[in-house]
């Protein structure tokens, strides 16, 4: 392959699994907060049209934009009533924020098992076909995002799925300071993924690398 081959080659590698996290992944993601809270009894994720896996009921633009760009984004909140949820079972909000994480972290390790076979084929020298690597590569990437996706989303902090995961956990004094920097939690993630890096300090990288060596251990590459 020529140079200019070989660059249009990368670019499908690097970006087209982050399409299919925006139209496939991003849409499940959501549609399994919009299930969760239906099967506790709280139907606003269904009528405002959130019950689906169509993703133009899910995508924000700007998450959508990071997806493509930067490998990490979001999509719009489901809305949920909290009052409904909590009548039908204390944990419920838990486990509706839990549902959307928990979705990305299954997706991961149903691609981890063709990932492996087709890795060890190419090892073992059963599959020499390009399409074959370029394969290895894209479920590679695909995965990878969908662990990010699940370990960003479960980060403490508003409007993240994590913070009520952690509500949820929290003993009853530590709620009182929690509800006092729940209001500055979006400033600390503008600052954490936006600001930090200019100071040379890559949080998303802090992220990403202990995910793709320990992907590359799993495939026994490392």
């Amino acid at each position: 392959m020529n140079n200019g081959t070989d660059g249009l080659l990368n670019i499908f590698i690097e970006y087209f699994p982050r399409v299919i996290v925006l139209l496939v992944c991003l849409p499940i993601h959501e549609m399994s907060h919009a299930f969760a809270a239906n099967a506790y009894g709280d139907d606003t994720p269904r009528i405002n049209g959130r019950l689906t896996l169509n993703p133009f009921a899910h995508l924000d633009v700007l998450g959508s934009f990071l997806i493509l760009f930067q490998g990490f984004g979001w999509a719009k909140p489901v809305p949920i009533n909290p009052v409904v949820l909590r009548r039908s079972s204390p944990s419920a909000v838990m486990w509706v924020s839990l549902a959307g994480p928990l979705s990305n972290l299954v997706l991961a390790i149903v691609t981890f098992i063709p990932l492996r076979l087709v890795f060890d084929l190419i090892k073992s020298g059963a599959l020499t076909s390009a399409f074959f690597i370029i394969l290895v590569e894209i479920l590679f990437n695909f995965l990878r995002i969908n662990l990010m996706l699940a370990i960003f989303n479960l980060i403490p902090l508003a409007p993240l799925d994590g913070e009520k995961v952690l509500e949820y956990f929290l003993p009853q004094p530590a709620m009182a300071f929690f509800n006092q920097i729940r209001p500055y939690a979006p400033l600390v993630l503008v600052g954490v993924f936006i600001i930090l890096p200019y100071l040379g300090i890559h949080v998303f990288d802090i992220i990403m690398t202990p995910i793709n060596n320990g992907l590359l251990f799993l495939l026994g590459a490392k």
